[in-house]
């Protein structure tokens, strides 16, 4: 499971995200983060972790430096 998570994000970071413009709140972005997470502690805590990531990334939220922990 954790390959097949860090497969599809890395296919999300090479075709999918060039496409958009760049807006993520947080340093480092969104998908490195859920990389990170997903490497440092697994699928399940590290998704997660990048699930709440992700929906703190919104305009009601400053963003910032933000690593994994």
């Amino acid at each position: 499971m954790k390959k097949i998570l860090i497969i599809l994000i890395k296919f999300y970071r090479q075709y999918i995200s060039p496409l958009k413009r760049p807006c993520c709140r947080f340093y480092p972005t969104c998908s490195q983060y859920a990389l990170e997470a997903i490497i440092k502690y697994g699928a399940i805590k590290g998704g997660w972790m990048a699930f709440k990531r992700i929906l703190k990334c919104n305009p009601f939220n400053e963003g910032g430096y933000d690593p994994v922990k």
